[in-house]
């Protein structure tokens, strides 16, 4: 094919957003003579949005420069901003600030009164966020909306506002920060933005909904990028942050199956890119082999996440905890939580470790970390936030023995999970109601729930939660014979204390229970661990279920 047959086909691939086809054949123009302003420019954009990321770098220095031999001094400084941003994003620094450094001495030479000034405020704003500095961030912010709406320029005006209603949801300004961010999405789902600025503001004010719990606005937004996504099936890196969206959104509406092949696709297409998105996509793909019960496929996956920058916690945490490792899981997320400051940071920890402290015998670390749960959610005002916290205190008070304050509490949670249409963790809810129902002597009502909660497990393919319904269901209580010693050589009191502790109780309560100190119970605890080889509370209980010591 000639060059110009090349460059008309390039041209024709990139007006029908075909962005590998239009880099490729670019490419092969540019390699028989250089390319003029508007299709290096062409080059540098198919180059980024069809995941050829240093394509797409070489291209935008080279219309960098012949913006420059052109006069074209403030479209040059434009190409090194994104430049420079997009380094920016792939932590290559040094070359960042230098592409930064040149726009501003460009823009500079101009004078204050142009569009590019406001977008010289937006890698500020990255920045000042990066620091923790959100003041610095929404100022920087403010100041690129201003110059976008003042020079009627769509991408800043959207960009900006999506970075200012980020910063706003990160100091919890939440009822000023979603309307933001609702905007910057009505300019990106109407096509009136440029394709990488539509992905960018896509992509961030997503994010920003699923870190303050706007479910409803998450789902929605999603559903809007996939279908910008699907549009274009050469698109790659935005593609692949929609599917790890989608599969977030999947996983918790109960479509665990579609879940994990969203995950997987978005592995794949993101194989090989700079940047921390591919840890998100193996961090989700781990999030469904535990929920599963594929604990070696949980493993590799929450390994793959952390060389690609995404610390594997919670779920690692409570991987090691289903492993029976409960030490390993409080000393991860006590850990975590010790230099995580940021509040909305903290709700994705908090519910984690409350479950861990409750399994590692620690009612007042998880009392603690369940209270913290709880004011949050007030200040927030986020429903889903709310279902979390209630969930946490319900959890809370049937492990202190306080089976009606605990009914209150999940039944609360169970309320909301229903609405927002999260199946699993509905039926989780309704394990620990019937576990309240049988402390207050309902065993009809405790039978129900529990049949409920089983068919959603059997559906979602959730193995684990399914063992230990099913031994709930074959051990009903009011059927248990007096304590006697066992073969493994339990004695009476081992076996009372473990029937107590596959009731859920703590030690803490079962101390109080039996009038002994809680030093006995944990010398008992531990003697019990030892003779009927389980390193957990959690194994102890299956064995206690499986040998008719609980019922």
């Amino acid at each position: 094919m000639v060059r110009v047959d090349l460059i008309t086909a390039g041209r024709r691939a990139y007006a029908r957003r075909a962005w590998a086809d239009a880099h490729d054949a670019l490419t092969r123009a540019s390699t028989e003579a250089p390319l003029d302003v508007d299709d290096t420019e062409r080059l540098a954009w198919a180059g980024m949005l069809s995941g050829r990321d240093e394509s797409s770098f070489l291209a935008l220095e080279r219309f960098y420069e012949l913006c420059l031999e052109a006069g074209q001094t403030l479209r040059a400084a434009r190409g090194a901003i994104w430049l420079g941003m997009r380094l920016m994003s792939i932590r290559q620094i040094g070359h960042a600030t230098g592409w930064l450094a040149r726009a501003r001495r460009l823009v500079e030479a101009e004078g204050p009164d142009c569009v590019e000034q406001g977008y010289l405020q937006l890698p500020l704003a990255f920045q000042s966020a990066a620091a923790g500095d959100q003041d610095g961030a929404r100022a920087a912010s403010a100041a690129a909306i201003d110059l976008g709406d003042r020079y009627a320029d769509p991408d800043l005006s959207a960009f900006g506002r999506t970075l200012a209603g980020r910063a706003l949801i990160v100091q919890g300004r939440l009822s000023e920060g979603l309307p933001l961010l609702d905007e910057a999405m009505v300019a990106a789902s109407s096509g009136a933005l440029s394709p990488h600025v539509t992905g960018l503001v896509y992509c961030f004010a997503i994010a920003a909904c699923n870190q303050s719990h706007a479910l409803d606005r998450a789902r929605e937004w999603t559903s809007a990028l996939s279908a910008w996504c699907d549009a274009q099936p050469q698109l790659v890196p935005f593609a692949g942050a929609c599917l790890v969206h989608r599969s977030e959104i999947m996983l918790l509406g109960g479509a665990w199956s579609d879940a994990i092949d969203e995950a997987r696709r978005a592995a794949a297409r993101l194989a090989g890119l700079k940047g921390h998105e591919l840890g998100l996509a193996h961090y989700q793909e781990g999030e469904i082999h535990r929920l599963r019960g594929d604990q070696a496929e949980a493993e590799r996956a929450y390994t793959l996440a952390r060389e690609h920058g995404r610390d594997p916690h919670p779920g690692l945490a409570l991987l090691r905890m289903a492993q029976g490792r409960v030490d390993l899981a409080a000393a991860a997320t006590e850990r975590v939580l010790s230099v995580t400051r940021d509040p909305l940071q903290r709700t994705r920890f908090l519910p984690a470790h409350v479950e861990i402290m409750l399994a590692a015998s620690e009612p007042g670390k998880a009392r603690q970390a369940a209270e913290e749960l709880r004011a949050l959610a007030a200040q927030f005002g986020m429903n889903v936030l709310g279902a979390m916290a209630a969930h946490a205190d319900g959890a809370v008070a049937l492990a202190e023995g306080d089976a009606r304050t605990a009914l209150n509490a999940l039944r609360r949670a169970q309320d909301i999970w229903q609405r927002v249409g999260a199946p699993y963790l509905d039926a989780r809810i309704r394990v620990l109601v019937a576990r309240a129902f049988r402390a207050l002597g309902d065993e009809e009502g405790a039978a129900l729930e529990l049949e409920a909660a089983r068919r959603v497990f059997i559906q979602l393919g959730a193995a684990p939660d399914v063992s230990i319904t099913d031994a709930l269901i074959a051990a009903p209580t009011g059927t248990v014979a007096p304590a006697r010693p066992d073969p493994k050589g339990l004695s009476r009191r081992e076996l009372e204390v473990l029937r107590l502790v596959a009731m859920g109780k703590t030690n803490k309560v079962i101390a109080g229970e039996l009038f002994v100190s809680e030093k006995t119970i944990d010398r008992h605890v531990s003697n019990i661990f030892v003779k009927i080889d389980v390193s957990s509370r959690a194994a102890a209980t299956a064995w206690a279920f499986r040998h008719g010591v609980a019922r």
